[in-house]
């Protein structure tokens, strides 16, 4: 188990040291360089000159990367000076609505998707199937902006059930103490994770009424609810564990055109206004954070499969 931790830990390491590189280079390739970006378009080469100066931008590009390195070790995501703020201090205050609003979603998806599963193997091959997995190829395929719009169109504007977005100066807790305001917001991510996650729950299940314990456990005598609950089931949860990590990229994208339909302050919205807005330190700082994040979630989907599953502890390619 130490070993798959050390190699699945260093593996995240290189990752995430080839993003920060990625991220470094996106910078210097900005038209007219970061100067350009900060100052606008009304900057004289005096100006271009001495904001190269004080940033360091005129040392070597191995200088440069040092400094970039260095100061990311020191939590230095660089400053927005279209906000006039450090880029760490703005990510703080966005980042845990982000993952309050897609730890929520996700929770709701699981508990939603499993059963969902389980129903349509039980049935499987009947209506209720085809019906199901109708719904969730329609919704997987739906635009998350376009659920939105459909949600706010009829649940805020012809019903007055929801408003149609949350206060913005509402704090990560606040999913919990109001949560008209946070209703479609979820609905809206978690629909497509559950469509995804029923599809695997079914395939998952199906695959395990397949093999040989469960065919020694109908041998003996056990119940159908011993076999699928007591048996297939537990099985069968152990793919949607890594399910959820691999997720998470795609969680996080549909976070980010979520929180922009229904204006949520969170990250995803922090994103698309920096990006609108030539904030080009802001937007790689949140590609940057976004990024460790799905790759400590791949990580955590990795450990928590190892413990669910021994047998890949010691597999030669794990």
């Amino acid at each position: 188990m130490t070993g798959f931790l050390i190699r699945r830990i260093l593996q995240a390491i290189v990752v995430i040291l080839g993003v920060v590189f990625i991220v470094f280079l996106l910078g210097k390739l900005i038209p007219g360089g970061e100067a350009a970006a900060a100052l606008g378009p009304r900057r004289s080469p005096a100006q271009v000159a001495h904001f190269n100066l004080v940033n360091g931008l005129d040392l070597p590009i191995y200088d440069q990367l040092w400094r970039y390195f260095w100061g990311l070790l020191h939590l230095n995501l660089g400053y927005s000076f279209k906000n006039n703020e450090g880029v760490k201090e703005l990510i703080s205050q966005r980042l845990p609505k982000t993952l309050t609003l897609v730890g929520v979603s996700t929770l709701v998806a699981l508990i939603i998707a499993v059963p969902l599963g389980i129903l349509q193997v039980v049935k499987r091959y009947s209506p209720i199937d085809y019906l199901l997995t109708s719904g969730s190829f329609l919704f997987y395929a739906m635009p998350p902006f376009f659920l939105g719009f459909l949600l706010i169109l009829y649940f805020s504007f012809d019903l007055h059930l929801f408003p149609v977005s949350p206060p913005i100066d509402s704090g990560p807790l606040t999913i919990f103490t109001d949560p008209r305001a946070f209703v479609l917001p979820v609905i809206t991510l978690s629909a497509i994770t559950i469509a995804s996650f029923s599809r695997y729950m079914r395939s998952s299940m199906m695959d395990a009424l397949t093999q040989d314990y469960v065919r020694t456990a109908r041998a003996k005598g056990a119940s159908p609810n011993r076999v699928l609950y007591g048996h297939a089931l537990r099985n069968a949860l152990i793919p949607i564990l890594t399910l959820i990590g691999l997720s998470l990229p795609a969680i996080a994208s549909g976070a980010l055109i979520t929180e922009t339909v229904f204006n949520y302050p969170g990250m995803g919205l922090l994103t698309v206004t920096a990006a609108t807005n030539n904030d080009i330190p802001t937007v790689l700082g949140t590609t940057l954070v976004i990024t460790i994040f799905t790759v400590a979630g791949s990580l955590l989907a990795d450990v928590l499969y190892a413990i669910a599953d021994p047998r890949i502890r010691f597999g030669s390619t794990a």
